[in-house]
């Protein structure tokens, strides 16, 4: 049953009375696409064009995601390619953004203040919707780019269960095999691939020392020192790392206050040992880079980016990073089935400021084994990376491929369970590391021994060097990119 109100047009918080008075549209639960319907509208645009583009949905479709996520949609808007300004908006931009804006405080009769464009840097406003009549002028009108119902977190193709909280994260520490590394000096235990990869033989020439590392991911530990005080440790020294949060613990869309940095799922604290821990005598898993800096940035609860504030988090993390002039290299080994508009706003931006930003070609939920390449992996803008076994290019049991740039071995067929070892959450732990996660902290590792032997490359003169050093090269393979990357070959 569709129900018709009288709207008084106003801006006011709420329904404000006024002259001009028009009916708006608006449905009942009972008449709004089922969780089931939208799921299935989203599973053919994935199968037909590989993403799904919410401006080729029916207006009544779109305002059913939108009503099912929080009532927020999250409106890109200026011409095709303005994914960011400069500096200060463009009039056109200026334009486009007040026109939205127009349309729901017309419609939906709500403040503009309560609309939602925190950075003031990328061309997109998260806008309060519970009307149908707005989503259909929105759908109608010119200089969007996109329109995402960003609240919405129940996609799942069909016949496959759905995971949404707690994706990647394990805080429980692990033993470590003493197959599964060696000795070296001071005291430190070198995981078993890195041998593969010619990352001892590289440290000759590169250890990562001036090189800052962004990570965006669950955040850091506090709880394990040789990442925070005590990065500084035996052979690794003159070095920083700096923690910061932008994500918002909250099912309410508009709430305020970020959460913090600190890691309450396992995963970033993870994530940044395998590219950072120090070198020291504590008998504990080294980093690829373990001279390098690193900043680290609480952008989302776990590595599936399925939830308003995660996307929210990880676009702002992004947009921070790109503006520290100290930060090179930007590491995700996180990411979503399709493309999520702020977020690629968000690595454009970065991306223009010369940041190469790694990111995980696609990790197995207990849903997505099916799929391909993972966005943001599968931008133009980020390098795509995935993890296979150590028995030829066969991908980890987890690990998704096709289209992806480099492959690191990280799953030992012999024993799959044993991957690669990394310092634990806490104080004197360990643990495994798996999937195209571990892969991509791995190539952030050896992009940064890359860049500190040689400072004065640019972004794409470092992607060049892992390029060359593919065992592939010059072939690129349709699945697994350039190959392995030979550490030792790349930072010559």
């Amino acid at each position: 049953m569709k129900k018709i109100i009288a709207l008084c047009v106003g801006l006011h918080l709420f329904m404000a009375c006024s002259k001009e008075e028009k009916e708006i549209e608006v449905l009942q639960d009972q008449d709004l696409y089922s969780v089931k319907e939208i799921n299935a509208f989203m599973e053919d645009q994935i199968k037909t064009f590989g993403d799904v583009d919410w401006k080729k949905a029916e207006a009544k479709m779109l305002y059913s995601a939108v009503m099912r996520g929080g009532e927020v949609l999250s409106v890109g808007y200026g011409d095709k390619g303005e994914s960011f300004s400069n500096g200060s908006k463009t009039k056109s931009t200026l334009n486009a953004r007040q026109n939205v804006m127009n349309i729901v405080a017309e419609n939906e009769g709500v403040l503009k203040s309560r609309f939602e464009e925190t950075d003031g840097v990328l061309n997109v406003i998260d806008v309060p919707i519970s009307k149908l009549e707005t989503v259909k002028a929105l759908l109608s009108t010119s200089q969007i780019r996109y329109l995402d119902p960003m609240g919405y977190n129940q996609f799942a193709p069909s016949g496959q269960g759905y995971q949404q909280k707690n994706a990647g994260c394990d805080m429980v520490n692990e033993p470590i095999n003493s197959r599964d590394v060696s000795k070296i000096t001071p005291n430190a235990l070198l995981p078993w691939n890195f041998a593969i990869h010619k990352i001892p033989q590289a440290w000759a020439k590169s250890t990562g020392a001036g090189v800052t590392i962004g990570v965006i991911d669950t955040g850091l530990s506090s709880s394990q020192s040789l990442l925070n005080g005590d990065i500084n440790n035996g052979a690794s020294r003159g070095r920083s790392v700096k923690r910061f949060g932008t994500y918002i613990e909250s099912p309410w869309p508009w709430a305020k206050g970020v959460d913090g940095p600190e890691d309450r799922c396992g995963h970033g604290t993870q994530m940044s040992a395998v590219i950072g821990s120090p070198r020291n005598n504590k008998g504990m898993p080294v980093g690829v880079a373990y001279n390098s800096n690193l900043v680290v940035y609480r952008g989302t609860s776990d590595v599936l980016l399925d939830d308003f504030h995660e996307r929210k988090g990880v676009s702002n993390a992004l947009v921070a990073l790109a503006n520290r002039s100290d930060v090179k290299i930007i590491s995700m080994s996180i990411g979503f089935l399709y493309t999520i508009g702020n977020i690629r706003d968000a690595v454009k931006y970065a991306y223009s400021k010369g940041k190469l930003i790694i990111c995980a070609g696609g990790t197995s939920t207990n849903f997505t084994n099916w799929y391909g390449i993972i966005f943001p992996a599968s931008m133009r803008e980020t390098v795509a990376v995935t993890g296979i076994s150590d028995n030829g290019y066969k991908r980890c049991d987890i690990c998704h491929d096709g289209n992806m740039d480099f492959t690191i071995v990280m799953q030992r067929r012999s024993n799959p369970d044993r991957n690669v070892p990394v310092l634990g959450f806490n104080n004197g732990t360990t643990r495994y590391s798996s999937g195209s996660s571990v892969a991509t902290a791995m190539t952030s590792g050896i992009a940064a021994l890359i860049w500190a032997k040689n400072p004065r490359l640019n972004r794409n003169q470092v992607l060049d060097k892992l390029k060359r050093s593919g065992e592939f090269y010059p072939r690129r393979d349709k699945r697994f990119g350039y190959g392995n990357i030979n550490a030792l070959k790349a930072v010559q």
